[in-house]
């Protein structure tokens, strides 16, 4: 068999042609999937920088702290953080452009750490602080429960001290009595009586302070009528009409008192009946007895 050369030429620059046409194709698809590849594999690394600057921003916008200082720091910290998002968003994303906001990514976890790292110390001494202060307030009301309970102690104690303090009278006796050629003699006939005694004991106290004391004696008839009206003193808002008052020297022993009692001529002769007979210091009620006249 005789073979054309020319012919077998041009078979084999086609079948070359063919394989490197092969080659090409098979190159370039490959080229092709490589750079999407890689395409989406920028896109993946801009989006987890920018996931991770935007969660940066999140904290700093979640904490609230009162120091100035770190205040400050912290709002310098966040301009720069959103100012390295903002730029990622609007740069082309390539393999540089990553890289470079990769390593600022880095630089601002560095800061972000120390200056965290210092809000938590922060927060620690707050919370001491705290805790101190709530002691000192849970001690500050116990220390106003005890003294409130004190103070009420000593209002009891001073009001028993004060009550203790009083004067203090007993053995509260009158009698009526005519007078017959000067002298006295004791009566019960209410037309022969021209003055009532009064007399009572104050008591011996130590606590009561030493000193003159005004007595005050009112005698109110049947009727009701003060018998010797004398007038009236005021105490405050209140007011005594007395019969009698007498300033007595009290030195803190017993004391027996007597006070004779004449009644007005114009009261004369005095009724029938009962004579309540009230003995005061000042405006406070000592005791009291009765007379009864026939």
């Amino acid at each position: 068999m005789i073979v054309n050369p020319q012919s077998f030429n041009y078979r084999l620059i086609i079948g070359s042609l063919i394989v490197a046409v092969a080659i090409l194709t098979v190159y370039s698809f490959t080229s092709y999937k490589s750079i999407v590849a890689h395409q989406q594999f920028i896109e993946q690394e801009k989006k987890l920088v920018e996931s991770e600057l935007s969660q940066i921003i999140t904290r700093y916008d979640d904490v609230s702290i009162s120091n100035d200082l770190i205040s400050s720091q912290l709002e310098d910290a966040k301009r720069d953080t959103k100012l390295a998002l903002d730029s990622l968003r609007m740069l082309r994303s390539d393999l540089s452009v990553i890289s470079k906001f990769k390593a600022q990514l880095f630089n601002l976890k560095l800061k972000n750490k120390a200056l965290f790292k210092t809000i938590d110390s922060l927060d620690e001494v707050n919370q001491d602080l705290e805790q101190e202060k709530l002691l000192a307030y849970n001690e500050l009301k116990k220390q106003k429960r005890e003294n409130f309970s004190l103070l009420k102690e000593n209002k009891n104690l001073e009001k028993s001290l004060e009550k203790g303090a009083l004067l203090t009278a007993n053995s509260f006796k009158a009698k009526g009595y005519e007078k017959f050629f000067g002298a006295k003699r004791s009566s019960n006939k209410a037309k022969r009586v021209q003055s009532i005694e009064v007399c009572f004991t104050l008591a011996e106290n130590a606590l009561t302070e030493a000193g003159e004391k005004e007595i005050y004696v009112q005698i109110l008839n049947p009727k009701n009528n003060v018998v010797a009206d004398k007038g009236a003193i005021n105490f405050g808002n209140s007011s005594l009409i007395y019969s009698a008052k007498e300033l007595i020297n009290y030195d803190n022993k017993v004391k027996e008192v007597c006070l004779d009692i004449d009644a007005d001529i114009d009261e004369q002769p005095l009724v029938n009946g009962t004579y309540y007979i009230s003995i005061f210091h000042k405006d406070r009620k000592l005791g009291s007895t009765e007379v009864k006249l026939k």
